[in-house]
């Protein structure tokens, strides 16, 4: 019998290679070949926040331990923008590559790499499609009455211009996300839609949720 055993010191750096081989480890003995983030943290040595972090993302760990990718969402154009525009949104000004992984963004920057090929591609693509003309931003003169030309909810490109217009602040008290995160930010008709108001850039305002409650439909 040995009189001493070695115990590895606390805080020392894991190595690459053995979160790796942990990987390998937890996948051979649940027999799987696709290892989610949540059967890795019932079963892994390691925090998975600490693999995801230390090669990019978890599913590139997975390519490197040789294994499939899990949890992979091909999201459309239109979901990916949406997300876009709602970071955009809540900061008052143009999103970062590092902005993809707070709130309120729900979709990491590996989509918008599969998508456009890189972050900056994405955006590129985002302010082109935001530019774009659109027939609900022509201005509806003399509408006939009971005769609907929009529909009630505004199109994403239209939410965009609406809030770049008003400088992504509430029109009434002048209130934005950017300097308190709590604010809610709301696009809603000036003339309400249930006065026969249009969905139309000039029937558009942005509100905060306070301002918008107590406007409801009062004009």
């Amino acid at each position: 019998m040995n009189d001493f055993e070695y115990i590895p010191p606390k805080n020392v750096p894991v190595s690459d290679k053995d979160l790796i081989e942990d990987l390998k480890k937890v996948a051979f003995e649940k027999n799987s070949n696709v290892l989610s983030h949540s059967l890795y943290k019932e079963f892994g040595k390691f925090d998975a926040r600490t693999i995801s972090r230390r090669f990019g993302t978890w599913n590139k760990a997975l390519l490197i331990a040789g294994l499939a990718p899990g949890n992979i969402r091909n999201y459309s154009d239109e979901e990916l923008f949406e997300n876009v525009l709602n970071i955009w949104q809540h900061k008052g000004y143009q999103p970062t590559r590092r902005d993809l992984n707070l709130p309120p963004s729900k979709i990491s920057q590996s989509a918008y790499n599969r998508r456009f090929n890189s972050w900056t591609n994405a955006l590129q693509q985002f302010v082109n499609y935001a530019n774009e003309s659109d027939s609900s931003l022509i201005s509806i003169e003399n509408p006939r009455e009971g005769i609907r030309k929009s529909n009630r909810d505004p199109s994403l490109r239209l939410r965009f211009k609406v809030l770049k217009r008003d400088k992504f602040k509430c029109v009434k008290c002048g209130a934005n996300p950017a300097k308190d995160p709590e604010v809610e930010l709301h696009v809603d008709h000036i003339i309400p839609w249930s006065k026969d108001g249009e969905t139309v850039l000039e029937n558009l305002e942005t509100l905060c949720s306070n301002c918008n409650i107590g406007k409801s439909n009062v004009h």
